[in-house]
């Protein structure tokens, strides 16, 4: 079964910088693309970003453009979110996911495979 664990989530103050990672393992991590999603208490999941399976097309959430910077790394089967000018409604436990659609796409019935998430804490 393809697994997907993220990490580098945490408290970081409005203005600040994170970077979250996602490691595949057990899957043909090359032939994805990959998303990030993200839900705030209270509020449905979102699409945040999306990078189609050689990184060379993105999309973004109009929210977070200029932003957030999705990326990946083949070698390592993980795929990036920098996040920078952080705002506190980016509060929210952020998912990454895995899509045999190797084309970006941010409808999240697409994705097959998901990680449980990290929490990311903006403060004001």
């Amino acid at each position: 079964q393809v697994q997907l664990v993220e990490s580098g989530g945490g408290l970081v103050q409005a203005g600040g910088s994170l970077k979250l990672s996602c490691v595949v393992s057990r899957g043909p991590f090359s032939s994805y693309s990959m998303g990030w999603f993200r839900q705030a208490p209270g509020k449905e999941r979102e699409f945040v970003a999306t990078i189609n399976w050689n990184g060379g097309t993105t999309y973004y959430v109009d929210s977070v453009k200029g932003r957030f910077t999705i990326s990946r790394d083949i070698a390592k089967n993980t795929v990036y979110l920098q996040m920078n000018s952080l705002k506190p409604e980016d509060t929210a436990v952020y998912h990454c996911a895995a899509s045999r659609w190797a084309d970006i796409t941010i409808v999240e019935g697409r994705y097959d495979y998901w990680g449980q998430g990290t929490q990311v804490t903006v403060s004001s």
